[in-house]
């Protein structure tokens, strides 16, 4: 082992050298959880499904879709905008829905808004509706305070429009 002395004896290039020190220990890295306090996550650009795209399945996330090709098969996001060129063959669920295009199949959402572009052909389940003058749409629409809430609490009546009590169906001006 080195002694003492001779570690931190000045040498003949004393001014050069550095004396042996330890090495500080590396900062302890910050957990996950301080990033989430301090610096909120930016918000992803929505995913563009384009006009020449055709898909045939499911989709599901919590971002935001603007869809100009077709989908066959349910879509659910937080903003769903329905490009004019597209054309939806399932059901829809987001919180905010944006109508331009075709659909056929059940709509759910917080906020619909059928553009004076859209043709929907199916039940549209909302809490607030806007339907442009030039829309087309055929079928019922409800209002509930959670649309978008799928399946019923057990216990409680079925949220989707029963035979019992159908919805009146509306149809919007034609242009």
């Amino acid at each position: 082992m080195f002694s003492k002395s001779k570690i931190n004896e000045p040498g003949p290039n004393a001014e050069q050298a550095k004396p042996a020190t330890p090495a500080a220990p590396a900062p302890a890295a910050p957990k996950q959880s301080e990033f989430k306090a301090s610096a909120p996550k930016a918000k992803p650009p929505a995913s563009i499904l384009s006009a020449d795209l055709h898909v045939t399945g499911n989709m599901k996330t919590t971002g935001d879709i603007q869809v100009e090709g077709t989908v066959e098969g349910d879509i659910r996001a937080h903003l769903l905008t329905i490009g004019e060129s597209a054309t939806i063959k399932g059901g829809v669920v987001a919180e905010d829905v944006v109508i331009n295009g075709r659909i056929v199949g059940r709509v759910r959402g917080l906020k619909v808004r059928l553009t004076s572009t859209a043709r929907v052909e199916g039940d549209i389940i909302h809490k607030t509706i806007a339907i442009e003058s030039g829309a087309h749409f055929e079928g019922s629409v409800q209002r509930q305070d959670d649309p978008l809430e799928a399946k019923a609490k057990a216990g409680a009546a079925p949220q989707a429009i029963s035979k019992s009590a159908p919805a009146k169906p509306v149809e919007a001006a034609k242009g």
